[in-house]
């Protein structure tokens, strides 16, 4: 079983695909907001929710979704239909410090933050569904059978 370098190197499993945006040009605070819509969706129902959301940032986020997907298809033979948001999670990045200009010649600081956003995509396999009705059922099929002979 022989496994890539970057599956080693992030824990990655083999039905898993993971794709990282850097440097968004937005705060981490707003950009989790909207990594909050996608978490544990399914893809599609994720991508209909970035499609009609207000959020400026909502057209890359839904770009990066879109990545990971065909990413899953292409490279890692998973089947989209499969596909649900595991993780979507958002960290800090760079800062730029400006000034702007304020009245009687002075001025303050104005940051202007950057972000970094991963997603990690994972093929959910369905078990075989075993509810307690159908054990009860069978213990039934069991006993009238057993009876019948």
């Amino acid at each position: 079983m022989e496994k890539t370098m970057s599956t080693r190197r992030y824990n990655i499993k083999e039905n898993e695909v993971r794709v990282v945006a850097k440097y968004l040009r937005i705060s981490p605070q707003k950009l989790n907001l909207v990594a909050k819509l996608i978490r544990g969706l399914k893809a599609d129902a994720a991508i209909a929710q970035l499609t009609f959301s207000q959020r400026r940032i909502a057209k890359d986020v839904k770009k990066l979704l879109m990545s990971a997907i065909a990413n899953a298809e292409h490279n890692h033979k998973l089947d989209i239909d499969k596909l649900y948001v595991k993780e979507a999670y958002v960290g800090k990045s760079i800062v730029m410090k400006r000034l702007m200009y304020r009245w009687k010649g002075t001025a303050s600081r104005m940051n202007k933050p950057f972000s970094n956003m991963t997603i990690i995509l994972e093929e959910k396999v369905l078990p075989a569904r075993n509810t307690k009705k159908d054990a009860k059922k069978q213990e039934v099929k069991e006993t009238k059978e057993t009876e019948v002979k």
